[in-house]
């Protein structure tokens, strides 16, 4: 499809058998313009317009006002601020402080919980308009496989909420993808990923910028058949990515699933 519309395109843009000189066969010269193409006298001889230009979008403020979405100020400061002692502290399910050193492993299998989102929090019951600005923020504790949901008042830099959750899989975010396609060409199931790669390209495949990728969450209740492997996902973070090679072929990654919780790759169907 993208082929036959650029072909389009291109037989629009461009004038038929009219030669340099000459107006399209089968329509009258364009005003202001004589049939040999040269400027009408009428027209002046003024000079030409400039290239255009991209104007430049209006300074961000580094505070919203009423239900403005978060600056990128605000969603900086709330993340930071959901991070902070003590509100890494208290979990729902497991009451006391966090381990020496902090809380939380992301999907890379480094220190700190994997940030998903950050989203302006609706008003408090009861609040008038014009109220405090709060962030809703979302992280995923590898270590713990938790969800993991912070409300921040931005006006007091203090965390108002907090909770934990188990079993509950939001879509993935793109540092997830990302670790796990790493995963994929570190293990020997991504052999024929690198083998297409070179197929399509002649070159080897040998970091994650050389894919473009996406996917999201493996579900296993839209499975027929789970690998026993599998079976803990949804409790456990699954994902299964698509892939091609960027501007170039498809490579199909579809039938790799990666536990990012248990960092392993399985093959299904």
């Amino acid at each position: 499809m993208a082929v036959t519309g650029t072909a389009v395109a291109v037989a629009v843009a461009l004038p038929g058998s009219a030669g340099a000189d000459e107006a399209p066969s089968g329509g009258s010269a364009a005003p202001g313009s004589t049939a040999s193409g040269t400027p009408d006298a009428r027209e002046g001889d003024g000079p030409a317009p400039g290239p255009a230009t991209l104007a430049s979008p209006p300074p961000e403020g580094a505070k919203g006002v009423g239900t403005d979405p978060l600056t990128d100020d605000e969603l900086k400061r709330a993340e930071a601020l959901a991070l902070t002692p003590p509100a890494a502290a208290p979990r729902t399910d497991a009451p006391g402080v966090p381990p020496a050193g902090g809380w939380g492993r992301n999907a890379g299998g480094g220190r700190g919980p994997q940030h998903l989102a950050t989203e302006l929090a609706d008003p408090a019951p009861g609040e008038e308009t014009g109220g405090p600005r709060r962030a809703l923020v979302r992280f995923y504790d590898y270590g713990r496989d938790e969800l993991v949901t912070r409300t921040v008042n931005l006006d007091t830099g203090k965390v108002e909420q907090s909770g934990a959750q188990r079993g509950v899989q939001p879509s993935a975010h793109p540092e997830e993808l990302r670790a796990a396609l790493r995963l994929i060409l570190d293990s020997p199931l991504g052999k024929g990923v690198k083998e297409d790669y070179k197929d399509a390209t002649g070159k080897e495949l040998t970091s994650t910028d050389q894919l473009w990728f996406n996917g999201d969450v493996y579900r296993t209740y839209r499975e027929k058949d789970v690998p026993q492997q599998l079976k803990k996902c949804g409790e456990h973070r699954c994902v299964r990515l698509v892939t091609k090679v960027l501007n170039g072929a498809w490579i199909d990654t579809r039938g790799l699933i990666v536990d990012l919780s248990a960092r392993t790759v399985t093959r299904v169907g």
